[in-house]
């Protein structure tokens, strides 16, 4: 199986000034109770009474704590996959029985298979808040400190790409891009954020939205 050294960034942007206490002081800080969601993730949604019939979900956050700044680890899945093909995500996916119900299990375990990165490598700093997809999962984003180097495994069969985006970038509000769209007679809003040749929308969008607002106050 290939295996690729995770590369790194050479930036003193706004991120370089976080520090693992900092971005842990302001993950425990927010608020537990927000449910965010695909019609429009930059609003708090109320749980939709059939929310027993979502998929629990979790993901990796991955902040990578590279000596110039933090950057973000994300995938590109594979075209084949039943679930967002192709699509820009985090390493993730729904829990199973043996995670027991806990979503940071699931999101390490998860990790490992997808990327070959072992808990051994990630501290967890926390949790963003909860976002329902228009797919009908529940997923919990769970932020991991993860310290190089290292080096990803990437899963073939899901994981078509892996490669770091800088945590300034994703802080940079201008780089935000709300979008709405019409589908079905009905209009959907969306984030999305372009970097280099991928474009994140969606989920990962609104999740990296929700990481650039519970770190804004930490930015000053």
């Amino acid at each position: 199986m290939e295996q690729r050294n995770v590369f790194s960034f050479g930036s003193t942007g706004r991120s370089a000034r976080l520090n693992v206490e900092t971005v842990s002081g302001r993950l425990a800080a927010q608020a537990k109770t927000a449910l965010r969601g695909d019609p429009d993730p930059s609003a708090s949604l109320v749980p939709p009474e059939s929310s027993g019939a979502l998929v629990p979900a979790a993901v990796l956050v991955p902040l990578v704590d590279h000596p110039g700044e933090m950057t973000v680890l994300l995938t590109r899945r594979t075209q084949h996959l039943a679930h967002h093909p192709g699509q820009i995500s985090f390493p993730g996916g729904r829990l199973d029985p043996e995670d027991e119900g806990d979503p940071v299990v699931c999101a390490l375990r998860e990790t490992a298979e997808e990327v070959g990165l072992d808990s051994d490598r990630i501290r967890v700093l926390g949790q963003l808040d909860q976002y329902v997809t228009g797919t009908g999962f529940l997923i919990t984003p769970v932020v991991g400190l993860v310290r190089p180097p290292f080096t990803v495994i990437p899963d073939p069969f899901e994981v078509a790409d892996v490669f770091e985006v800088p945590l300034s970038f994703i802080l940079d509000r201008a780089n935000h891009q709300h979008h709405v769209r019409v589908v079905g007679g009905q209009s959907r809003s969306f984030w999305a954020l372009s970097w280099g040749d991928f474009l994140i929308w969606g989920a990962t969008a609104g999740i990296l939205v929700n990481l650039s607002e519970v770190l804004a106050d930490a930015e000053g």
